[in-house]
């Protein structure tokens, strides 16, 4: 869906009425602000349409009857030629509804009304000259072209897309591009130009800090190492080997990890699949045992994920990719030679391969039914399936198809270096208009430069004589090879004394860290009932806890800064040093002005470097007095357990540092009664990978473990917490610094 058309919305109709909402990412508010101008009898058509387009897109609406219904009132409007500004307001609408109905044809399978959809939106962005949204649609054809098989089509619609984004300087743009090219050749095979484009891509997706861009390359890098093995940018490998298997599931659980944070079901399908596959392909990477055995269990486990991808798929109606899933598990049944449980997969999917006219899912799905009837000793049906799986992959990889595609790459290498001569070209006109003032300027800088060459001549002479100075001694040394070695072994000795000094400096900076945190014996006196959890990932840590009594309220609080390791440690003495001088030196108690009062500090510190530092920290902090607990947080919430129940209090999604339209941080009271437990914490325990399969603890794991061990002692607590993350660690290494506090109220 179209997400930059939906932002503009929102600001051109519906910033008075949701602007605050919109701020603090409360999707109920926002979906109230937008049905009150839906049902509202004074507002304007145009108005009421555009807001039905945004609840639309904010609630993901996949219904083709919805955006019908929007696409045919902005025709209705249209049709009455309204004044310009109504009409290019009507417009936007229009293209929102039009894309919107060709993404849910392409979840449907329908590819070829999905390629109608986005020329008749491409043809809406040309007419309200919107570059951006033109250069959307023209990849989005492009995918569905790579889709159909048809690569050389694929890559002309992406190379015109890329152009546009060259010239508009659309790093997001271009780094979309690059991975849908990267995609078109990995569908053609050509593997080393597939991962230099994803690798490209992926650099500019991580300088942008796009996470979804950067998961969708990851998955996309992963894919060309599980059928390939490791490659090689300059060239091309076919050896399917186990560290290409292991390096794929690096990079797909990486992809997936971030899926999963984003919430992206359908891209958590894709990604679930494709470790499936992985396993399929390769057994399990990570079993010690004989082949034949590893080969069985990973089956076993690719099962696991096809099945999981499935139901997920079936769920959020995306057909194209339940197809995929469903080969998949025919595959893997196949594989372990359960021929019986394979047939239904094969012939599912040759059946919806066939009804929507997608060449290489029936390619997969022909072959795999031909293997099939081989085994079932139906030869005539196992020739039929051969012969289909033959025709649908010389169509795919015809050679005019490749000619093309050559032919293709060869443009867009045109299209990118006339971008770039067009940008030179500017700049040329900009010195000639300039080239009076700058004349002067040249001259001197010429006869520095002269004064320089010179120096450096000089230099470059006084070299030459050393040199020949050296070469005699060499000469001379060639005979005391013996004593080289001793050289070598002083050389070695050096180097093991400055490893000593820099582990020894971190050491020492360990023991400045641990000056800062509270000691033990402070946090018992002012709560007896009390654990503290801690295990940084490296020698020093980014995490920390923190505790102050003022007024007769103790303060506690759990700390994740920016970054682990030294760089985290350094940003932590920063940001516990501001909450020490809100406390002590501003006199603040409440929470939530604390927080206010220590973001000011951070900044102001940060702000001194001409560097943009954009440092800081996440953070739950509490203020107990009594039985009166006040709690405040900076993306870190608050877990309260009472009577086997657990209640979240959600913390501001804003942290401690540089952050737009920053607000003040909220403070909630509340009353606590005998027996309760708090637990402030950061992610690391929650997003630590680990168990059978590699994946995430997630938070819902910790908070089922917090429930379990509700009746044991804080210390008790705190002993099982630390051997239930070494179990789910395993051999893994640990990903991120580790900080629980837990509070009972006797």
């Amino acid at each position: 869906m179209n997400t930059n058309l939906l932002s503009k919305l929102l600001i051109v109709f519906s910033l008075l009425l949701i602007y605050c909402s919109t701020l603090v990412g409360q999707n109920k508010k926002s979906n109230d602000s937008l049905q009150s101008i839906i049902n509202s009898s004074k507002a304007h058509d145009t108005l009421k349409i555009s807001a039905r387009a945004a609840y639309g897109e904010l609630n993901q609406i996949y219904r083709s009857s919805y955006w019908d219904s929007i696409s045919n009132s902005c025709e209705e409007m249209l049709s009455k030629k309204p004044n310009k500004k109504i009409q290019q307001k009507l417009l936007k609408t229009y293209a929102s509804a039009i894309s919107n109905l060709g993404v849910i044809s392409s979840h449907q399978g329908n590819l070829e009304t999905t390629i109608k959809h986005f020329k008749k939106g491409l043809e809406i962005y040309t007419k309200m000259d919107d570059k951006i949204g033109v250069a959307e649609q023209l990849a989005n054809i492009g995918t569905i072209k790579n889709q159909l098989g048809q690569a050389a089509g694929a890559l002309e619609y992406f190379n015109k897309a890329y152009a546009i984004y060259k010239s508009l300087n659309n790093k997001r743009g271009i780094a979309l591009t690059l991975s849908k090219i990267g995609n078109t050749y990995s569908s053609q095979k050509e593997n080393s130009k597939a991962l230099k484009k994803f690798d490209e891509s992926l650099l500019i997706y991580r300088e942008i800090e796009d996470k979804e861009g950067i998961a969708s390359c990851l998955a996309n890098i992963a894919t060309i190492y599980r059928d390939y093995g490791n490659i090689n940018i300059t060239g091309n490998s076919e050896n399917k080997d186990v560290t290409g298997a292991k390096k794929a599931l690096e990079y797909y659980f990486e992809s997936l990890a971030i899926y999963e944070e984003l919430d992206k079901k359908y891209a958590i399908a894709i990604i679930l699949n494709n470790i499936g596959s992985v396993f399929n392909l390769h057994g399990d990477p990570n079993c010690s045992s004989t082949e034949e055995e590893c080969k069985r269990k990973g089956l076993e486990i690719s099962i696991i994920y096809a099945e999981q991808s499935l139901k997920l798929r079936e769920e959020i109606g995306d057909i194209n990719g339940a197809l995929t899933a469903t080969i998949n598990m025919g595959y893997a049944h196949v594989n372990l030679k359960d021929y019986a449980k394979a047939e239904p997969f094969a012939i599912k999917g040759l059946k919806t391969a066939q009804y929507y006219q997608l060449p290489i899912e029936i390619r997969n799905a022909s072959l795999l039914l031909s293997t099939i009837y081989e085994q079932k000793g139906d030869d005539m049906n196992a020739l039929k399936m051969y012969k289909l799986y033959i025709l649908m992959r010389d169509s795919i990889n015809s050679d005019n198809n490749q000619k093309a595609t050559a032919k293709q790459e060869a443009r867009f290498e045109y299209e990118k270096q006339k971008a770039v001569d067009d940008a030179e070209h500017e700049k040329e006109i900009a010195i000639e208009q300039e080239a009076k003032e700058k004349q002067t300027i040249l001259t001197y800088a010429t006869g520095v430069g002269l004064g320089l060459v010179a120096i450096f001549l000089l230099v470059v002479f006084n070299r030459l004589k050393v040199t020949r100075k050296q070469k005699n001694i060499i000469e001379e040394q060639k005979n005391e090879v013996e004593n080289q070695k001793t050289v070598v072994e002083l050389a070695h000795t050096e180097l093991e004394e400055k490893n000593k000094e820099i582990t020894d400096s971190i050491q020492y900076a360990k023991r400045i860290q641990n000056a800062i945190l509270p000691p033990s014996k402070v946090v018992k006196e002012y709560l007896q009932e009390s654990f503290i959890y801690y295990k940084p990932k490296d020698i020093v840590a980014g995490d920390f806890y923190w505790l102050e009594h003022a007024k007769g309220k103790v303060l506690f609080a759990a700390a994740d800064c920016t970054g682990h390791g030294v760089p985290g440690a350094m940003v932590s003495v920063v940001c516990n040093n501001g909450l020490n001088r809100s406390v002590r030196e501003y006199d603040l108690t409440d929470p939530g002005k604390i927080l206010d009062k220590t973001r000011e500090i951070v900044v102001q510190e940060f702000e001194k470097s001409e560097e943009d530092v954009k440092d800081g920290m996440d953070i739950a902090i509490c203020s107990l007095e009594g039985k009166t607990l006040k709690y405040a947080g900076a993306h870190n919430p608050l877990w309260l357990i009472r009577d086997g129940e657990l209640l979240e209090t959600k913390a501001n999604k804003q942290p401690i540092g540089q952050f737009d339209n920053p607000e003040p941080y909220t403070t909630h009271t509340m009353e606590l009664e005998k027996g309760d437990s708090l637990y402030i914490f950061s992610d690391g325990y929650a997003d630590q990978f680990g168990g059978e399969k590699g994946k995430k603890l997630k938070t819902a794991n910790f908070k089922q473990l917090l429930l379990s061990i509700q009746k044991e002692t804080m210390e008790k607590q705190k002993q099982l917490i630390d051997e239930a993350f070494e179990n789910w660690k395993g051999d893994l290494e640990q990903l991120d610094d580790v900080c629980i506090i837990g509070v009972r109220i006797s």
